[in-house]
């Protein structure tokens, strides 16, 4: 714990004194204009009051704690430990940022301001040779490893460890584990390469009539695809592979079998299926049919409903199942309302928002951008329709810059989103994607994260850590009633009662606020 708190100062004390001086201490208070009169007119003080009101009647809850050896005359500590809401990012990271300093201050957030974590379960790297799951840590996602490397982001598995460890480390800290992600179309980041070996050689002789690189099938997208495979029907494609058809629609079953079995309720919570709001839009998964001729390539017909329905058999039932995209409309949510009409478990909706471009934050700045109040609140409407809690499970904000208007239009956007998502009804938790500059994928903005490459926090970090450990944890005294009864109004979460009995004596108790 000590080594905890001190890296904590450690990140308070290193942000640059003009920065951490120039962020506005309130909403209302932008003097140095860093955005513009047309973006405050959208975010004005009636819309703030929305907020705030919204917050106070979804996100707090009424508590009664009776004591009974109260000393007379004394007030009571009521102090919040922990959320109920999930504010979470992903550890993709974890041990590879090139210094145990850096990783230091990084593992240092899980359990201060984050209080979940979302671990890389991409299949393409987490099985990377078939039978051969990388569950276990092996010397090349060590920290040794990954202190030695000059350029990381070229590496096979960058930001993607081993999830034994990484579970480990949250589970002994009490932080919140989602899986991600179990199935995905999408050859590039997900599919195993080898998944190609499994086409007969009649299958890869078709294929080559389809593509210009047989050689890869599993990595070609539709753009890459032949006027042919455009005009053959789902049913000529079926019984040309039929065995391959097959043998994907078995093998995605063994994964998330696999998966479940190894770590059963460990992991709270999984994103089962992952952007798979394109292929049902377009009217390409048909109940029954063995192979869905989707936008990525050739995948198990109907694969979002088998998927879900393989995760329910083989998960307990208090593993959270998801399904992710980036679709935040009516398309996606009619799909998540008929696969719940068809039987499927599905507990949470994931929605993400990614604001990728830079150019995409200083229009928001200049009153013009996506990301208004009133279509933020059309699509949480839309997607609460469905009647599941929604999680906003990945969310970039950019800097649009290094300089300090960049950062500062940052933080300030980021004040504002996370302010009105946390006032949803339906909203159970905010997963931030990239913490760290210069650490997500390739084609992801170099300066979306919270903090620098060196581990220097931005002022879009301080934003969210005075919301989440300030505005919205709840501390207070309170005087009981003569039966001992304290009665308070606090955000919803865990709380330590503490309080002096009529020997003169310290007492606490946990008590659990819903």
């Amino acid at each position: 714990m000590k080594k905890t708190l001190s890296l904590v100062v450690i990140l308070f004390a290193a942000l640059d004194a003009s920065a951490q001086g120039t962020f506005p201490k309130s909403l209302k208070e932008d003097t140095n204009g860093y955005m513009s009169e047309a973006y405050w007119k959208q975010w004005n003080p009636k819309e703030q009051a929305r907020i705030d009101s919204d917050i106070e009647k979804y996100r707090k809850a009424d508590g009664t704690v009776t004591i009974a050896d109260i000393a007379e005359g004394t007030d009571v500590k009521v102090e919040q430990i922990s959320h109920d809401f999930i504010f979470g990012a992903h550890i993709f990271n974890y041990d590879q940022l090139g210094r145990t300093e850096y990783n230091d201050r990084y593992k240092a957030l899980f359990g201060t301001l984050f209080n979940s974590a979302t671990v890389a379960f991409y299949w393409k790297t987490f099985e990377m040779q078939p039978s051969r799951p990388r569950f276990r840590e092996e010397y090349w996602d060590t920290e040794r490893f990954w202190n030695g490397q000059a350029q990381p982001y070229y590496m096979p598995h960058w930001r993607r460890p081993s999830p034994e460890r990484v579970v480990e480390f949250c589970k002994d800290r009490g932080i919140r584990t989602h899986g991600h992600v179990l199935i995905w179309g999408n050859r590039q980041w997900h599919h195993p390469e080898w998944l190609a070996d499994c086409m007969t050689a009649s299958e890869r002789a078709q294929w080559s009539r389809f593509t210009a690189n047989p050689a890869g099938a599993v990595k070609t997208d539709r753009d890459k695809m032949t006027d042919e495979y455009a005009a053959t029907s789902v049913g000529e494609l079926e019984k040309m592979f039929a065995h391959y058809a097959d043998t994907l629609e078995y093998l995605y079953d063994k994964r998330i079998r696999e998966v479940a079995e190894y770590y059963g309720g460990t992991i709270d919570s999984w994103d089962v299926v992952n952007e798979s709001a394109g292929d049902d839009r377009r009217g390409l998964l048909v109940p029954d049919s063995k192979l869905c001729k989707s936008i990525y390539g050739i995948m198990p017909g109907d694969y979002p409903y088998k998927a879900l329905k393989s995760a329910e058999k083989y998960f307990p039932s208090n593993v959270k199942l998801n399904i992710n995209d980036y679709r935040r409309n009516r398309y996606y949510a009619e799909q998540v309302k008929g696969l719940l009409a068809r039987g499927c478990k599905i507990d949470i909706i994931g929605i993400q928002m990614h604001l990728f471009d830079p150019q995409e934050c200083i229009d928001i700045a200049e009153g013009h951008g996506k990301q208004t109040p009133e279509e933020v609140r059309g699509y949480l409407e839309c997607m609460s329709e469905a009647d599941r809690p929604l999680h906003l499970s990945e969310i970039t904000i950019t800097s649009p810059g290094s300089d300090e208007r960049g950062f500062m239009i940052q933080a300030i956007i980021t004040q504002n989103l996370y302010r009105l998502w946390f006032s949803c009804e339906k909203m159970m938790g905010i997963t931030w994607w990239n913490i760290v500059d210069n650490c997500g994928a390739p084609g992801e903005p170099s300066i979306s994260g919270l903090f620098t490459r060196d581990m220097q926090p931005k002022p879009a970090y301080y934003a969210l850590e005075n919301l989440i450990n300030n505005e919205w944890k709840t501390r207070l005294t309170a005087r009981p009633d003569k039966d001992g009864t304290i009665r308070f109004r606090g955000f919803k979460g865990n709380y330590r009662i503490t309080w002096t009995d009529k020997h003169g004596n310290t007492q606490t108790k946990e008590y659990y606020l819903k």
